[in-house]
């Protein structure tokens, strides 16, 4: 009954995250498309305008017009905000570590390969880096070197290579990427919460109160959701990544993350600017494209010694079998023996033949070439296990019968 109920808990869970994520995420896209595609006012309009916008959309057109600030006599009687589905994303996606890889037995979130920690350190330490990073990136952007954006953006992103490299050295590859995006999202949300959402109060209370309007708070919304909007689609494939032993599983993961991360911030650059876009920002993120494939393709060469090779000496189904009853079915049966997983991590079994031939290829990318599983090699499978099941499976991934 507890399984069933964790089960459901990260589903709804999962399901609201992505939803409000999907609004949150839109919000962001539509606004600096809005914002980019401003032109001057056709007419004569009062108030401090930035500029119109004319869209046509399910049947109807729309005239936007963009006020800098408001007069006390244009405050509309209704002011919609765009604050809650940031709220909700993170709170959604915190609710999902907890249950995921807080409540997971540390499964998901410690390798002994990588760092010796204890699930309640594990634990603590991402929470400390979540608060840190938030601290130091806003004690960044709130000092004098704001005024310097140039000088601040390189320190931002030389403390984002400082994060993705601390987590990669003391958390499994999946939790460090993950981590790497809770971390990023949380201070995007920090941002609405902190800084985007109290600058347009005090704007809005200063109208109210018939005050000058300070329009720097607005500047620093901006700069503020500029930043968020940048780091959307690398926050996206972090959470996506998890599906994909070959990032995160490369023996390169941490630069690897780094450079999808710059590709992701390009193809956000690109969308924005298009044919106005800088050929050298585009030569920059098609070279980390470029490496990131490069890392890719060397790291599908098993390296496994001469038994890893289809020509070696051949491997029985038995020899096969008897690693993956020791190392994997720990794990992946009906009923696992590890407390750790009342079901077998996505729905995957190895106690039938067939099922593992019909597995073998994923097999091969999870144990040989990425060595992903078994989590945080919780069985102590061996380099010369690995190669064996490699053998078998590049050998034809037969069974008893030659089949």
């Amino acid at each position: 009954m507890e399984s069933l109920a964790l089960e459901w808990l990260n589903l709804l869970g999962r399901w609201v995250h992505v939803i409000a994520a999907i609004m949150w995420i839109g919000d962001s896209f539509l606004f600096m498309w809005m914002d980019s595609s401003l032109t001057p006012p056709t007419r004569p309009r009062e108030g401090a305008v930035a500029g119109e916008l004319w869209m046509v959309h399910s049947g109807g057109f729309y005239e936007v017009v963009k006020r800098r600030y408001l007069a006390p006599h244009e405050l509309p009687a209704s002011l919609h905000w765009f604050k809650w589905q940031a709220y909700t994303t993170w709170l959604s996606g915190f609710f999902l570590l907890v249950v995921v890889y807080y409540l997971g037995g540390s499964a998901y979130l410690t390798d002994p390969a990588v760092a010796s920690l204890s699930g309640g350190a594990a634990i603590a330490i991402s929470l400390g880096i979540f608060a840190v990073t938030w601290l130091v990136y806003d004690a960044l952007w709130m000092s004098a070197l704001a005024r310097r954006p140039r000088i601040a953006t390189v320190l931002s992103c030389a403390l984002v290579v400082a994060l993705v490299y601390a987590l990669t050295q003391l958390y499994s590859g999946r939790a460090a990427y993950l981590l790497t995006g809770a971390t990023i999202g949380t201070v995007m949300a920090a941002n609405v919460w902190r800084r985007i959402i109290p600058s347009q109060d005090q704007m809005l209370a200063a109208t109210k109160a018939g005050t000058e309007v300070d329009a720097s708070l607005g500047l620093r919304a901006k700069q503020r959701s500029v930043h968020n909007h940048y780091i959307t689609l690398p926050v996206l494939f972090t959470m996506l990544s998890i599906h994909f032993p070959s990032t995160y599983g490369n023996p390169y993961k941490g630069f690897m993350l780094v450079l999808i991360m710059v590709v992701g911030v390009v193809a956000k650059y690109v969308m924005n600017f298009q044919a106005r876009s800088s050929k050298l920002v585009v030569a920059f993120g098609a070279a980390a494209l470029i490496a990131v494939v490069s890392m890719t393709l060397q790291a599908s060469r098993p390296v496994m010694g001469s038994t890893a090779r289809a020509s070696g000496p051949p491997v029985t189904f038995a020899q096969a079998e008897a690693i993956i009853q020791r190392r994997c079915v720990n794990c992946h049966a009906a009923h696992p023996a590890n407390p750790s997983f009342p079901q077998p991590p996505n729905g995957v079994t190895l106690e039938d033949p067939k099922r593992i031939q019909a597995l073998a290829d994923r097999i091969l990318v999870r144990a040989v070439i990425t060595k992903t599983m078994p989590l945080g090699n919780l069985t102590g499978i061996t380099d010369a296990e690995r190669a064996v099941l490699g053998a078998w499976i590049t050998q034809g991934a037969k069974v008893e019968g030659g089949r």
